[in-house]
């Protein structure tokens, strides 16, 4: 905890100092064009592995990256995927999940999860990721752990769709999604490829179609 406290002071003193003008700015509303949805995995950083800045980004975090399909019952991440595109207007939402995730161990081995009984319900929200590789598979293990992940993704863009102020969006060309694997021993970061139903580099294609400069144009 001692460096955590230290780095508050740090921030104070260093940081905020240097950033004073955005935070002048921030300190009277917000304008983020993206929601990313993504784990609490502490190895996470959306920050870090985006490169932005405070307010650029309207982050929800929780067990496995789930989505809970849409429902006459209010939850923080419904509530909070309504505000950031009803109220906020956010104009793109990215589902992130993330290599070697527990909660994606925990949806695969049920089992296991007995003596965390929110956590085993939480992760119901992905029964349909693991039962469809188990289809695809004829069984289910840990050794699918990468396939489930993937599939989680999939599904949880699914579920965004059920929701009211999403599915508006999408029908008037208001609202792009994006699914995303984040490879934290490599640094990688996948994009859900929709046409081929599989998991892609960012490549030049993709970074194309949001009209991002190449690599070799960034490094000049």
């Amino acid at each position: 905890m001692e460096h955590v406290i230290s780095g508050v002071a740090k921030f104070q003193k260093e940081v905020y100092p240097a950033k004073k003008e955005r935070f002048a700015k921030l300190a009277n509303g917000q304008n983020p064009e993206v929601l990313f949805i993504t784990c609490a995995d502490s190895r996470i950083d959306p920050n870090l592995v985006t490169q932005t800045e405070p307010g650029e980004l309207f982050i929800c975090r929780n067990a496995g990256n789930v989505v809970p399909p849409h429902s006459s019952q209010t939850g923080g991440m419904t509530a909070s995927i309504e505000f950031a595109v009803a109220a906020l207007g956010v104009s793109h939402i990215v589902v992130c999940g993330h290599t070697d995730c527990g909660a994606m161990k925990g949806a695969i081995e049920p089992e296991k999860l007995e003596g965390l009984p929110h956590v085993k319900e939480w992760l119901g929200h992905c029964r349909s990721a693991t039962e469809v590789v188990r289809g695809r598979r004829g069984c289910l293990s840990k050794d699918h752990l990468q396939e489930v992940t993937c599939e989680n993704v999939v599904q949880q863009l699914q579920h965004l769709r059920t929701h009211p102020a999403v599915a508006n969006g999408l029908a008037n060309g208001r609202i792009e999604l994006h699914g995303w694997l984040y490879n934290i021993a490599s640094g990688e970061v996948l994009y859900y490829h929709e046409q081929s139903g599989g998991f892609k580099a960012m490549d030049e294609e993709y970074r194309a179609t949001f009209g991002v400069r190449s690599m070799e144009e960034v490094e000049e």
